[in-house]
């Protein structure tokens, strides 16, 4: 017997590939998410977000899920513009942490990015992130990196992050089997 893990649905898995077919439909529940990480002068630009179930926005780097056909630095790139209204360049991997809420699957990839065009001079204009695709975004600022352990309530987003930046992320790895939070995507984000 064959074991296959899919991503897409299977309702003609069986007569694609046969009927001795074992099929991991465990894969189902994985949503793929790309962040970028922007420094400059000491200031990491984070994005704040509001959620049907939180109380409050929550603080994260830029970013959001992959859209079929799309690879992660396409993502990072996209959203980055979506949420921030800022152009970004793929540097180099940062790193990859995954969690799990119940049984949905979380995978980030975090890239480190490159911002063109901005005047860092300039205090940043949180309505240039306002695409209007975007509209969970309701704040967008460069924060000190001594500020992040604060800013960033989330634990899975906040460590794998902040063991980076300290040089404590080696493997470039972060997996947490409770993600500690759920989130409820705003209607028509997908």
């Amino acid at each position: 017997m064959i074991a296959i893990s899919i991503l897409a649905p299977t309702e003609h898995a069986e007569a694609i590939l046969g009927p001795n077919c074992l099929i991991n439909e465990s894969r189902r529940g994985l949503i793929h998410l790309a962040t970028g990480l922007a420094i400059h002068d000491g200031r990491v630009l984070l994005v704040a977000s509001s959620y049907p179930n939180q109380p409050r926005p929550l603080w994260n780097l830029p970013g959001g899920r992959q859209q079929p056909g799309e690879l992660v630095a396409e993502t990072v790139v996209r959203e980055v513009l979506e949420e921030t209204g800022l152009r970004a360049a793929v540097d180099q991997l940062a790193y990859v942490s995954e969690s799990y809420d119940g049984e949905q699957h979380f995978l980030n990839v975090t890239f480190t990015i490159r911002i063109s065009s901005f005047d860092f001079a300039q205090p940043f204009d949180s309505a240039q992130g306002d695409t209007g695709e975007n509209d969970h975004v309701v704040g967008v600022e460069w924060v000190s990196i001594s500020e992040l352990a604060e800013r960033i309530v989330v634990s899975v987003v906040r460590e794998p992050l902040l063991a980076y930046l300290g040089g404590a992320l080696p493997q470039r790895y972060a997996g947490f089997h409770d993600a500690g939070v759920t989130i409820e995507w705003p209607a028509g984000s997908d």
